[in-house]
């Protein structure tokens, strides 16, 4: 980690997969960052994992992000206790891989609660604060499966769907006030929720369609977050929904070697 103190990122779903990854990349970039889980075993766990680094650099807090009370009184407290928040990674969500005809409404419910609505409470809440100080960086995790119709995703695609929309919207407005909004699409990444989402058969499809031909690692989601969350590095770039999935959305028709080569 460098020594260089960058300022507050709060990392939804910072403690497992894609946002302890995330979460531990910035800190090694010299962020201070404030994980919110809904899980305390999983906070206990990535405290254990990511204390290697300064303990004044880190916190965790536990909180459904669609509470909204919660999420205000977490975000009040780390602007009073730990330090201004400079950027967000809303991180966390739920999947399920379910045929339309066969997905139940309340489930429908809970990933858009979740998955958008959960984003918007948290972004919302770091947004007012900071509007203040008329800087800011704001990073949704959206999917592939927001700008592709993927089968089984009638819900999750229309959360993240939800989410790039949302993206592009708050980035128009809050633009005046200096906060740039971006989000991210993941193709395939090997996290604990693709393990018990993805089927062998959902794998090989996925495999089969992404250029590279394997799953991503949540770490290689870092590099765009941390360009993103830097303002001397990206401070003309907001309103972008940035695909990072292995070649995913720009394959068509899979040419022979595709076809041919073995998965990753």
């Amino acid at each position: 980690m460098t020594a260089q103190d960058k300022g507050v990122v709060i990392v939804t779903g910072g403690a497992s997969g894609i946002g302890q990854a995330l979460a531990q990349g910035l800190l090694d970039e010299g962020w201070r960052v404030l994980g919110i889980d809904v899980q305390p075993d999983r906070i206990d766990a990535a405290r254990r994992e990511m204390l290697a680094a300064d303990t004044s650099m880190l916190r965790f807090a536990q909180a459904d992000v669609t509470d909204e009370t919660a999420i205000s009184e977490i975000v009040q407290d780390c602007e009073a206790a730990f330090g201004p928040i400079v950027g967000v990674v809303n991180s966390a969500g739920i999947a399920r891989d379910i045929p339309c005809l066969d997905t139940e409404v309340d489930i429908f419910r809970q990933i858009l609660e979740v998955n958008v609505i959960g984003s918007f409470v948290v972004a919302r809440a770091a947004a007012r604060h900071m509007r203040a100080r008329q800087a800011g960086s704001i990073i949704f995790i959206a999917s592939v499966s927001g700008m592709r119709g993927n089968q089984g995703r009638v819900a999750y695609g229309a959360s993240k769907g939800g989410v790039v929309t949302m993206t592009q919207v708050m980035a128009v407005e809050l633009a005046q006030h200096g906060i740039r909004v971006n989000a991210i699409a993941p193709g395939p990444i090997e996290t604990p929720l693709t393990q018990v989402v993805h089927t062998p058969e959902v794998r090989s499809t996925w495999e089969s369609r992404v250029a590279l031909r394997r799953y991503g690692r949540p770490d290689e989601l870092r590099g765009t977050v941390g360009w993103l969350m830097d303002e001397s590095r990206s401070s003309y770039v907001t309103g972008q929904i940035i695909a990072v999935d292995g070649g995913f959305t720009a394959m068509g028709l899979p040419g022979p070697w595709q076809q041919q080569a073995g998965t990753a």
